[in-house]
């Protein structure tokens, strides 16, 4: 089975007021994403399964464009929310008082079947929260350690609630430059899975029994790779870190978990992330990447081409 999460962040604002979508009518835009999707051919062989990763004023339009609607191959397209809330909605406790935020529950309810948690955006914004409060953490090394272990703990919360509401999961990991530290790759490897297995120690801490097959994907983020001007990580580190990941969760959480590549899935590098043998899909959100940026079905469709091409 082959993965391909789809991240949409706010590409639904038109670039009329600064975004990057090419219509002014963000629900018809997603529904001809949506629509897009489900005419992709593959071969028969191969078991892909899309997962759209959205703002929460896209999810119902995009499941309004999926229903009746069947895929021309052997394409599974599912929808899911860009996060939940550390706390949730439950009988005898909160009924619903979570203004501006999407708690699982209310994720489920709407027709996700998909929750993303701990994408690098939102630990970042986390941490910013946290910075606000005690600048200390961006400053010296112990501050900075706690305000990360709070951050996990309330990524562990969030895996925790969207499991609970029987939404699966996207769990995003990753080091940051600073984590890697200097040095060769051999030197930083010890550094790197330190940093992993902390994550997803704490992260995953709420797995008590082996979850259903695919219910927990791990999505590897890069973050010192990530943005304009990075130079993406070599095959060989993708690997290391990808065995790290399966390593740890099935000595951890007795099991063992597809891992995407989060760094993001491109044309120019899909062959090569379909030919690392513990990576089992990855993560897009732009297509274009020059002139006028954006996401649109024809370079996601080269993308999904590029990769098939090298696990056939």
């Amino acid at each position: 089975m082959v993965r391909i999460f789809i991240n949409l962040k706010r590409f639904e604002v038109p670039r009329s007021q600064g975004g990057i979508c090419p219509s002014d009518d963000p629900y018809r835009w997603i529904r001809s994403i949506i629509r897009a999707a489900t005419v992709i051919k593959i071969p028969a062989a191969i078991d892909l399964h899309l997962i759209y990763l959205l703002p929460e004023g896209l999810i119902f339009p995009a499941l309004k464009a999926l229903k009746g609607k069947k895929s021309e191959s052997s394409i599974h397209v599912s929808v899911g929310s860009q996060g939940v809330h550390w706390q949730d909605i439950a009988r005898g406790g909160n009924f619903g008082a979570f203004t501006s935020m999407l708690p699982a529950r209310a994720a489920r309810n709407l027709g996700c079947s998909w929750a993303m948690v701990g994408h690098s955006e939102e630990r970042q914004a986390k941490l910013e929260l946290l910075a606000m409060y005690n600048p200390d953490i961006v400053l010296k090394d112990e501050a900075a350690k706690r305000a990360r272990a709070a951050v996990n703990r309330a990524i562990g919360l969030e895996v925790e609630c969207a499991l609970q509401a029987g939404l699966n999961v996207l769990l995003c990991v990753g080091e940051s430059e600073q984590e890697k530290g200097q040095g060769y790759f051999e030197e930083q490897k010890p550094r790197i899975r330190v940093v992993l297995r902390e994550q997803l120690s704490v992260n995953l801490s709420c797995v008590r029994t082996i979850p259903g097959e695919g219910r927990i994907v791990i999505g590897y983020e890069p973050l010192w790779a990530i943005g304009p001007g990075k130079i993406p990580p070599a095959p060989e580190y993708i690997g290391f870190v990808s065995s790290c990941i399966k390593e740890a969760v099935q000595e951890l959480f007795g099991f063992n978990p597809p891992v995407v590549y989060g760094g993001g899935l491109k044309e120019e590098n899909a062959g090569m992330i379909a030919g690392i043998k513990t990576i089992d899909g990855g993560l897009v959100a732009l297509t274009r990447f020059s002139g006028e940026i954006g996401h649109e079905p024809e370079g996601f469709r080269c993308i999904i081409d590029r990769y098939l091409e090298s696990i056939l």
